[in-house]
């Protein structure tokens, strides 16, 4: 059985994670990482730091908020860990963290963990493939009223495939307000919804002339989520160090 660490246990994801792990009989979540004290009763300890870690785990889940990688990479190098980020909202110098950790473990991060929405990723770089030349592009995502991060790490995950397919990749723009022009179309709008429980929706949308074609995804519950926290886990478990992304679990023969 994987016994699995879950850093940030206390978050909306890590709650699903903890429901979804329960219907497996191949994983444990043996002990949690979270400075808060526990919202609900929980089967496994709970530690304030990643530090205090007294369990031994076979892989890490890390649902928690970006300031608390370094900590967190810190102790999987040490432990020789493999660790699955599923956390967004990094800043360049923050991945550049995964970098270095990646020389020493196995590192899986994604800004989804859904099977769909990296289908949706296929599917965007090659309509940019057929369209591109001739439409303008806009990516429009909607998430909770908690979510901090806007645009959220699927819109940029999207947002990067649209530009693998085009011959010129355009530049993401977040806001339009500050300027009064023409639409260029060397952009990419990016386009933040936030409000209410929306669980996540993504939409790229192709505009021509007289004819729009929109790709979308809409989660229903985190539980598809959680679903592919817990398949990266399992993927990752006996990797070598290195980078890894959710493209290594979808298409496997591309190793």
């Amino acid at each position: 059985m994987l016994k699995i660490l879950l850093s940030g246990c206390n978050g909306r994801l890590s709650r699903a994670v903890i429901d979804y792990s329960a219907t497996r009989d191949d994983v444990n979540i043996v002990a949690g990482i979270d400075p808060c004290t526990p919202t609900r009763a929980l089967d496994f300890p709970v530690f304030a730091s990643a530090a205090q870690v007294t369990v031994q785990a076979d892989v890490i889940i890390d649902c928690s908020l970006p300031c608390a990688l370094p900590a967190l990479l810190d102790y999987a190098v040490a432990k020789k860990i493999p660790a699955v980020i599923a956390t967004t909202g990094y800043t360049n110098e923050e991945l550049a963290v995964l970098d270095t950790a990646a020389k020493n473990i196995a590192v899986l991060q994604s800004g989804n963990m859904s099977l769909g929405i990296h289908l949706l990723k296929e599917l965007a770089r090659q309509a940019a493939q057929v369209l591109g030349a001739a439409f303008d592009i806009e990516i429009i995502e909607a998430h909770h009223n908690q979510k901090l991060d806007a645009p959220s790490g699927t819109a940029f995950i999207l947002a990067n495939a649209v530009n693998d397919g085009l011959d010129c990749p355009r530049e993401l723009v977040h806001e339009r307000e500050s300027r009064r022009q023409v639409r260029p179309q060397s952009e990419i709008g990016m386009h933040a919804i936030r409000g209410g429980t929306i669980t996540g929706e993504h939409t790229v949308l192709f505009a021509g002339f007289d004819e729009v074609v929109e790709l979308t995804h809409k989660a229903h519950s985190k539980a598809i989520f959680a679903a592919g926290c817990i398949s990266a886990a399992r993927f990752m478990a006996d990797k070598q160090p290195g980078r890894y992304t959710m493209d290594d679990i979808v298409n496997p023969c591309c190793d």
